[in-house]
């Protein structure tokens, strides 16, 4: 593992590859969050500017497969546009998720982490504890 799984509260170990936790006082929050933490890996992200802002959006009814949804889109619009993220905004009506997402090009002086490959249905988890949304999966990196 690496120097960014110090942090227990929002990582858990699972075989070769790593869990990851977010939470939030909103669904949406809890997502962005969750976001944060899987970039957390990839890169320090508190040290990426928001030069560049991507938007899309997603169908989709089920938290669970939303999660997952959005965590796989993130990672592949970081891949298509060369980006690493570091600012995550997320809100829904109903089915239809939209997504706010600001980064920039990889800079050679940046630290890069881990590789995550992809969200997976492993371990997945979207509910409300107390009254916190906690959202759980395990990346393949």
């Amino acid at each position: 593992m690496n120097f960014r799984l110090k942090d227990t509260e929002n990582y858990f170990d699972h075989d070769a590859d790593i869990g990851i936790i977010g939470r939030g006082d909103t669904v949406e929050n809890c997502f962005a969050n969750t976001a944060r933490v899987m970039f957390s890996l990839m890169a320090d992200i508190e040290s990426v500017h928001p030069l560049q802002i991507i938007t899309f959006e997603f169908e989709e009814a089920d938290l669970e497969l939303a999660l997952v949804t959005w965590l796989n889109l993130l990672i592949a619009k970081s891949q298509e546009h060369s980006l690493v993220f570091g600012d995550f905004r997320l809100r829904h009506e109903g089915v239809l998720w939209k997504a706010t997402v600001a980064g920039e090009h990889w800079r050679d002086s940046m630290e890069r982490g881990i590789e995550v490959k992809g969200a997976t249905l492993t371990m997945l988890s979207v509910k409300k504890v107390d009254h916190t949304w906690e959202a759980r999966c395990i990346v393949d990196v």
